[in-house]
């Protein structure tokens, strides 16, 4: 399927050309065969003429000079055929040029006055044939038939050659006018690349929305877009502002109720019933942090973000470092300083925040980040030589609530996250064992 609008449009607009061609061809041919024909009636015509002005009657006899003013009748091989028979359709006289041909031609003395006609040799050979009846000196015994003739093939091979020169007209004329086709495509689609390089810089963050500086016809679609875009924008921010809202009205009864369960857990009586209120309390903590990170760090639908990963990486290896002091954990980081990943910095910030925490906080002490140019894909990796996690609980940890590590606090609620964020941002997660022998996540992002 060809997707390049401007190759269609030159694609349509050849056909057209060329079928319209085609169609002209046949007409132009006719025109070109019916012109040359009465340009050689009319010399054959001019030729009549001259043998008719040089004709003498004399004692009732047609007399011919030797000499015919027109030079061309005096050589044999001129070509110029000519002959005069009488009334009966004898042939009286011919032109030095016919002595070696055999014309099965009878004129027709009928009064007509002239003819132009097309005629047959036995062996096949066509001529054209201008035949003038005339009566000098007004005598009834003195009428006669002029005629010239040409051979036909002299008309088919000029036809040929108006053909050829027709065809290859055409041809340069239909390149041509698809250069001045292909030309004028490139300027009049130069809008649609303005407006295609105006939403790539929406899509970057570069710009808020598409500029007015359009062809009217493509106006009501940038409003259309502008709106979507302010809208969309409108919208995030109100969901921002709600959840933040709601994250702030949970906070305070979430701490009462803690409160409440620490208090009942000092009595002997009711440890048991604070425990399963401190139980179900960590439960609505978990969903309501897991809820309100998912909703937040949702992608963009128009805005097509690009961070660097380098200085994001080295930021959050500053700070882990110093909750992880203790273990001296050694970070290799295998990035280009200047790469950069498909996604929103919130988004990113909150997925290796999650990933490397975990690395940090399960590793021995070695951890590895490396980002991997493929055709089509770029793949994060985040590595570490910890325990490493068993091929049948890969897919149960990336559950919400789901954690093999029992020893350290937590709501395992990071690792469904980072699923999530990978997913609203069509990547690919998946957990492997890693070289350095404990868990490899990498991320596969797909490149338009």
């Amino acid at each position: 399927m060809i997707r390049s609008l401007r190759v269609r449009l030159m694609l349509a607009a050849a056909v057209l050309a060329l079928l319209f061609m085609l169609a002209l061809l046949p007409a132009l041919q006719q025109a070109f065969s019916l012109a040359l024909q009465e340009s050689i009636e009319q010399r054959l015509a001019s030729d009549v003429t001259t043998l008719i002005s040089a004709a003498r009657i004399e004692h009732a006899q047609l007399q011919m000079p030797d000499v015919l003013p027109d030079e061309r009748y005096n050589l044999p091989a001129s070509g110029l055929l000519g002959y005069i028979f009488d009334r009966d359709g004898k042939l009286v006289w011919r032109s030095k040029a016919t002595l070696d041909k055999r014309i099965d031609y009878q004129p027709r003395y009928d009064g007509s006055g002239n003819e132009f006609a097309r005629i047959q040799r036995a062996d096949g050979e066509e001529f054209f044939v201008y035949d003038v009846e005339i009566k000098l000196l007004g005598g009834q015994t003195a009428a006669y038939s002029v005629v010239a003739l040409q051979p036909v093939r002299e008309y088919e091979h000029t036809l040929d050659g108006l053909r050829k020169n027709l065809y290859l007209g055409f041809g340069a004329a239909l390149l041509a006018l698809l250069a001045l086709l292909w030309a004028g495509l490139t300027w009049a689609l130069r809008s649609l690349r303005r407006l295609s390089l105006e939403l790539d810089e929406v899509e970057a963050g570069a710009r808020d929305g598409l500029s007015r500086e359009h062809p009217r016809e493509l106006l009501r679609l940038t409003g259309s877009l502008n709106r979507l875009l302010r809208s969309e924008r409108e919208q995030r921010q109100r969901y921002r502002d709600s959840l933040g809202d709601l994250a702030h009205s949970l906070k305070t009864p979430l701490a009462v109720l803690q409160g409440v369960g620490e208090s009942m857990g000092q009595r002997a009586g009711e440890r048991e019933q604070a425990r399963v209120l401190q139980t179900q309390i960590e439960r609505m903590s978990q969903q309501i942090d897991y809820q309100l990170q998912r909703a937040s760090l949702r992608k963009s639908g128009l805005v097509r973000h690009s961070v660097q990963l380098r200085p994001v990486l080295e930021s959050l290896c500053s700070t882990l470092a110093k909750v992880y002091r203790d273990k001296q954990v050694e970070v290799t980081l295998t990035v280009a300083q200047q790469a950069t990943v498909p996604m929103e910095r919130g988004a990113l910030l909150e997925l290796l925040g999650n990933l490397l925490e975990n690395a940090y906080r399960l590793c021995l002490g070695q951890v590895r980040v490396s980002l991997v140019g493929a055709p089509g894909s770029l793949v994060l990796a985040v590595e570490d030589d910890g325990p490493g996690v068993p091929a049948d609980q890969r897919e149960r940890i990336l559950e919400r609530g789901e954690r093999l590590d029992r020893q350290h606090p937590g709501q395992g609620i990071g690792l469904a996250v980072v699923k999530d964020i990978v997913e609203s941002y069509d990547a690919e997660l998946s957990l492997e064992d890693s070289p350095l022998g404990g868990a490899a996540f990498r991320i596969t992002f797909h490149l338009d």
